[in-house]
């Protein structure tokens, strides 16, 4: 009975100390765990908590502020699929609230009339067409290039890189009524060479492509060389292979420029048969009254080809803007 009597005690003593433990710890703000630690260190400890509320704090307004601004700058695209898909009397309605983004009754009699109006398949090959033989020949020729201004050794070289570097100053339209001159001298007017040719040779395609050829070692060139490989050998099964971000970027970037002309095709193209996208697109605008529902859903579908271009080949494209140097 003595023995039971004492361990009851001994109960009773441990939890009265225990809560005066607890008592004194939320009095000082000293957790039990921390009550053998120094001062010195308990308050080293709150430091690097802090520090790391700072840091997750940091980090969730970054991501808070950067989708704020993507739904900015996507806004307007979405804006076109919702009017694409709405009749012509809703399209700009409730354009001061969230709601002109949802489409009420979703119809696609916009994307029907767009097909039955023009033949549109044909005119989205047609710019498919020439706009990849400009990047396939875009790529070859001026990776060439780029890489002769990058590891060889001639004279005349920097001064064929500052011309290069300065042609890059001139845009296009300075130089659109001469080579409009041009084709029609040469009788290339409204034929794919005149959509083709002049945009084959680019000073930024050989700038971006000379950037990065220059990180590749020397050294790697040089193994190749001794196991037999030839200048020409050593770029295809060497240099190319592993540059695949450098012509990842200028494909995104060719692309894009040219699918999205206008100017250059509707001066160099006077018929049907070799009308870009972007030209009938235009066609919706010449007809009276003009309906905004198919300029929308016509709009929509020139958009899906870039768009699936960068979602698939973004990493490449990222990747090689930071590696060749180039920012924007």
């Amino acid at each position: 009975m003595r023995s039971t009597s004492n361990h009851s005690q001994q109960k009773l003593l441990r939890e009265e100390v225990l809560s005066l433990t607890q008592e004194n710890a939320q009095n000082t703000g000293i957790l039990p765990m921390d009550m053998g630690v120094q001062p010195c260190e308990r308050k080293e400890r709150s430091v690097i908590m802090t520090q790391k509320q700072r840091k997750q704090m940091g980090s969730l307004a970054f991501y808070i502020g950067n989708t704020i601004i993507a739904l900015i700058f996507v806004s307007p695209l979405i804006w076109m699929i919702s009017a694409s898909l709405k009749p012509e009397a809703e399209i700009f309605k409730g354009l001061n609230s969230i709601s002109t983004f949802i489409p009420k009754a979703a119809s696609f009699a916009n994307y029907q009339e767009v097909f039955s109006r023009i033949n549109m398949w044909k005119f989205i090959f047609n710019s498919l067409f020439y706009v990849m033989v400009i990047i396939v020949l875009d790529l070859f020729v001026n990776s060439l290039c780029g890489y002769a201004l990058a590891k060889f050794e001639f004279k005349g070289k920097n001064a064929l890189l500052t011309l290069v570097i300065s042609l890059m100053v001139f845009p296009a339209e300075a130089i659109m009524l001469p080579m409009y001159r041009e084709m029609a001298d040469l009788g290339w007017i409204n034929t794919w060479a005149s959509l083709i040719v002049p945009f084959v040779a680019k000073c930024f395609s050989i700038y971006m492509f000379r950037q990065f050829f220059l990180d590749i070692p020397n050294d790697l060139l040089e193994a190749a060389k001794i196991d037999g490989c030839g200048p020409v050998k050593t770029f295809f099964r060497v240099v190319v292979p592993i540059s695949g971000t450098v012509y990842a970027t200028i494909l995104i970037l060719d692309f894009v420029a040219h699918w999205n002309d206008f100017m250059w095709p509707l001066l160099v193209v006077t018929g049907e048969e070799k009308r870009t996208v972007q030209l009938a697109i235009q066609t919706f605008f010449g007809s009276k009254p003009i309906n905004y529902g198919p300029i929308m859903a016509s709009l929509t579908i020139s958009a899906i080809p870039m768009l699936l271009m960068f979602v698939f080949l973004q990493k490449y494209y990222v990747e090689g803007i930071a590696s060749t140097g180039i920012k924007g």
